[in-house]
């Protein structure tokens, strides 16, 4: 047996796109007969709010989904520890002192996901230079990587192919602060979970590549790969829990029935072909990731409220 996950940051209360996110990652695994896994990626202090992981509970078992396990990243740091010491011995790790201004400031390319790419500033100080400079400012700590071309299959979207050095660039493991990286403990959880198959919004299809260079220098085996739509507002933008772009809490307090709300999104996938209310138990038979459109999705709020 397989097993899938759902990840969400308890930074807020959920919204439309997650709770599309959450029936997705779940119909994929349980049509595969597979185990389903919710982990809370409470690592980061913003993230840590005993209050909205509650809420991500409630929320999920109000939509009628179900886990096998329930996990938290802040129980794992000294595998995350273990995984940044291996890196450490293996590949060139080496302490950044770049603030976020110096960054963006930086006349360097861009990364597909819009982050400028590391131009390489502190790859080559001197331990004299760090010292110096760790006297003055924490440094977060990068992985140096190859000029190498990481290539994959999306489940879902098909081929992909990085170029590591060009367009993704060295990423941090390790912030300034002290708080491990997503594309670090990313990988360590789901590989040591057994997470077999990783379903997620297409706006981390570019961090894929990334963890996928992480997986083979730690030796681990890697799941398989699917990256569903977005939903977007109709400006354009993704659907945000800073701007509570249709609150789950907001649409229970309307009194919206989570089997309308399963069929609305159900049938915007594709998985249906009308906006009937249904459990999510109901669309098991019905999901197959060939429905999905390989498109983001403008979502009104209105079709949801009325």
């Amino acid at each position: 047996m397989g097993k899938g996950r759902f990840a969400p940051s308890p930074s807020g209360r959920m919204h439309l796109g997650n709770a599309c996110s959450a029936l997705v990652s779940w119909l994929s695994a349980r049509s595969a007969d597979d185990a389903f896994s919710l982990r809370l990626e409470d690592l980061d202090d913003r993230c840590q709010s005993a209050e909205n992981a509650r809420l991500i509970v409630d929320d999920l078992a109000w939509l009628g989904l179900d886990w096998d396990e329930q996990l938290t990243q802040t129980a794992r740091i000294s595998a995350y520890q273990s995984a940044f010491e291996t890196l450490c011995s293996r590949d060139h790790v080496y302490p950044c002192f770049c603030s976020r201004a110096d960054l963006h400031a930086a006349s360097a390319p861009h990364a597909s996901d819009g982050t400028p790419l590391y131009a390489g500033t502190c790859r080559s100080l001197t331990p004299q230079q760090v010292a110096q400079k760790s006297r003055v400012r924490q440094p977060a700590y990068r992985i140096e990587v190859p000029d190498k071309t990481i290539e994959f299959t999306d489940g879902h979207l098909g081929p992909v192919r990085q170029k590591l050095a060009a367009e993704c660039g060295d990423f941090v493991l390790r912030r300034s602060d002290g708080v491990f990286a997503y594309q670090l403990v990313c990988v360590v959880d789901d590989a040591l979970t057994g997470c077999t198959q990783v379903v997620r919004g297409d706006d981390l299809l570019s961090s894929t590549p990334r963890q996928l260079f992480l997986y083979d220098r730690l030796g681990y085996g890697a799941p398989q790969f699917f990256h569903h739509p977005m939903l977007l507002s109709p400006d354009g933008r993704r659907l945000s829990k800073r701007d509570r772009d249709l609150d789950l809490g907001e649409l229970r307090a309307r009194h919206v029935a989570p089997e309308r709300l399963v069929g609305k999104l159900a049938f915007m996938l594709g998985i249906i072909e009308q906006p009937e209310p249904c459990r999510p138990d109901e669309l098991i038979g019905e999901f197959a990731w060939a429905k999905l459109p390989s498109h983001d999705l403008v979502v009104d709020g209105s079709e949801f409220l009325a």
